[in-house]
């Protein structure tokens, strides 16, 4: 069995990886967490997340129930995640990470933190996506400079970061798959006269609307035809399933940071 603590708990990913938990069997919830302050804590998380009573109540106090488990899974925001890190680091669990928007000096604590625990660290849980990931390289390698490249991604209005962690993941596979440097030809924003597109310039364009859980498009246009491959996800129980399947195998790992194609075998 193994003993799961979900960080997030009253968030809408947190929510649904503690209803699906429910229908696996080597995954049992033993402590819920939220950031302080926060008006659920207190609260029973399986009510919480709409499954009725379940006997664990939601806390702010990771300390207090850390050593009762075996891995931690957390959506939540980057400095709330460091902080959660930081603790599991300490008494050796280990952890899943969905959270996204890192800077560059967190990504650096994260890679240090994990030096002790293993970690699975994802902008996206989904098997689609990840298979998607793998996908992508391999179209960019056959089609190399000859087709401009397009990353556009849609989500809901709430979303805090952007680009989403996932198109700019789809990002740095392609421009990796092609031998380029993200920082230097990623492109984020056009307006106005910009001129003539630079032949290995990466777009990435952000929409935020309503209620889109998440979709993404990558673009390869090339003279007199284009190329269009897309993901689009209905329910958050794909990301929340993800995330359990990284709880399951992360558990006795060497430490170290893994991603969803590790978790999949898709490496």
């Amino acid at each position: 069995m193994i003993r799961t603590i979900v960080s997030g708990a009253a968030g809408r990913m947190g929510g649904r990886i503690i209803a699906i938990m429910k229908e696996l069997s080597d995954l049992k919830l033993v402590g819920a967490l939220e950031n302080k302050g926060h008006q659920s804590i207190g609260e029973d998380s399986g009510e919480v997340a709409g499954i009725g009573k379940n006997g664990i109540n939601i806390t702010d106090d990771l300390e207090k129930i850390i050593k009762s488990s075996d891995v931690i899974i957390d959506f939540t925001l980057p400095s709330a995640t460091i902080e959660k890190l930081r603790i599991a680091s300490r008494e050796g669990r280990a952890m899943v990470i969905g959270t996204t928007g890192f800077t560059k000096d967190e990504l650096s604590e994260v890679k240090s933190l994990t030096s002790s625990i293993p970690c699975v660290m994802a902008p996206n849980m989904s098997v689609g996506v990840n298979l998607l990931l793998k996908v992508l390289a391999d179209i960019a390698k056959v089609l190399k400079d000859d087709y401009d490249v397009e990353i556009i991604e849609v989500h809901h209005r709430m979303k805090k970061d952007a680009p989403s962690g996932t198109a700019l993941k789809m990002a740095q596979v392609l421009a990796d798959a092609l031998g380029r440097n993200l920082d230097e030809v990623g492109t984020y924003v056009r307006k106005g006269i910009i001129g003539e597109r630079p032949k290995k310039e990466i777009g990435i364009q952000t929409v935020r609307a309503g209620d889109i859980v998440g979709e993404h498009t990558v673009l390869f246009g090339g003279l007199g035809e284009r190329i269009e491959v897309a993901h689009r996800v209905s329910s958050r129980d794909t990301f929340a399933r993800g995330a359990l399947k990284a709880a399951q195998w992360i558990v006795n790992k060497k430490p170290g940071v893994y991603d969803m194609q590790d978790v999949l075998g898709l490496k």
